[in-house]
């Protein structure tokens, strides 16, 4: 009776210690059992996952194995004071701690701690939850809500460069006329034996040029950051292209070589000509910025029509796109710019495919800058 009364006993602690451990590893957090040495007596599957140890490794090893040596000289430290006075640091708080992967990766952690005592003396619990996912998670919010602030002061200005272009369009015309009448009345006294005098009327003649040239850029500046419903219609690429590389150089420092090959009778494209332009202005605009620094700057822009296609490349001198950098190029919000939102590429090319054309690159490197090519397809003969 009695033999058989312990038999019954040893195979329900059997039972309950395989529940027990089936409990643990199924566990998606990590737990540790330790001694009051710090010796480790228990390591979930989780605890594996999470440090790169197994548990035949970690077992009997003292538990600053797993911390990195900032925290771990100061482990046994804390146990001894609080076995010694009862003072509490991390038993039955729980705080945010740093834990060290196999391979040396430091990472934070969550960390509650318990105690236990039993037959074998004073034990302690912990329990341990991976902070990288929500850090992450933290850090990429942060990230889009300055992106997005940065969205708005660009919307604003967007807004502002509109107004801006309204009101100086007013006093430019009125220039232009007052220097017309001048004109038309200098020419009336010419008639009668007076007027300016030769060099006068050249100052004047390049006056109201001027007026005219800056009246046609507020001109174009408004039709390039209005709001509207996009218009595709039947249109010639290279006049689009012209435009928009002026619109581009406007305000940039001199210096950089702009070289313009634009291929003679191309086949007309049906776009919406503010969207292709935001395109080029786009890359021209980074391949200005890829060659500041470079021993003679230069940006080439070229049209040609390859296999039913119209293209435009814009090629720098630049030092080429870095492989790692590939991947993301085309991604909204990935930019290496400080003051960048990275949203310029990943637009177009929703444009140029949105027109059933592509924006692709060639990264360059070894020498040789990089090429983004704008593909778009010919209007058949028969949408003529």
């Amino acid at each position: 009776m009695g033999v058989s009364l312990i038999h019954d006993f040893h195979t329900l602690r059997t039972v309950s210690d395989a529940r027990l451990d089936s409990v643990l590893d199924t566990a998606v957090d990590g737990i540790i059992v330790t001694d009051e040495r710090g010796r480790v007596l228990m390591f979930n599957q989780a605890c594996e996952r999470l440090f790169g140890w197994s548990e035949d490794e970690i077992l009997g090893r003292n538990i600053t194995l797993l911390m990195p040596h900032s925290c771990a000289a100061d482990h046994d430290g804390y146990i001894s004071t609080y076995m010694a006075t009862g003072v509490r640091k991390i038993i039955g708080i729980g705080r945010e701690v740093l834990g060290q992967h196999r391979e040396g990766t430091v990472f934070p952690i969550e960390l509650s701690v318990g105690e236990a005592n039993t037959p074998d003396g004073r034990q302690f619990i912990g329990i341990l939850r991976d902070l990288r996912p929500r850090k992450e998670a933290e850090q990429r919010l942060n990230q889009l809500q300055t992106d997005l602030l940065h969205m708005a002061r660009v919307s604003a200005m967007d807004e502002m460069g509109a107004a801006l272009a309204h009101e100086l369009n007013q006093p430019l015309t009125a220039v232009m006329l007052y220097l017309q009448a001048i004109a038309r009345a200098n020419a009336r006294e010419a008639r009668q034996g007076g007027g300016f005098s030769e060099n006068t009327k050249l100052i004047l003649d390049k006056a109201v040029r001027e007026a005219e040239r800056a009246g046609n850029i507020i001109q174009r500046m408004r039709q390039f950051v209005e709001k509207r419903e996009p218009e595709r219609r039947l249109l010639e690429l290279n006049p689009l292209v012209d435009d928009a590389v002026e619109l581009t150089m406007l305000g940039h420092r001199r210096g950089t070589r702009i070289l313009r090959q634009l291929a003679d009778d191309l086949p007309q494209v049906r776009v919406d000509p503010v969207q292709i332009q935001q395109i080029v202005v786009n890359l021209v605009r980074n391949a200005l910025e890829v060659v500041k620094g470079v021993e003679a700057p230069e940006v080439r822009v070229v049209t040609r029509a390859i296999d039913g296609m119209v293209e435009m490349a814009v090629q720098d001198n630049g030092p080429g796109i870095l492989p790692e950098a590939m991947e993301n190029l085309f991604r909204a919000f990935a930019t290496s710019k400080r003051t960048g939102l990275g949203l310029g590429l990943a637009i177009s090319r929703t444009i140029a495919q949105n027109h059933s054309g592509d924006l692709v690159v060639d990264p360059g490197g070894s020498g040789r800058g990089a090429c983004f090519i704008l593909q778009l397809p010919a209007a058949k003969p028969e949408t003529l």
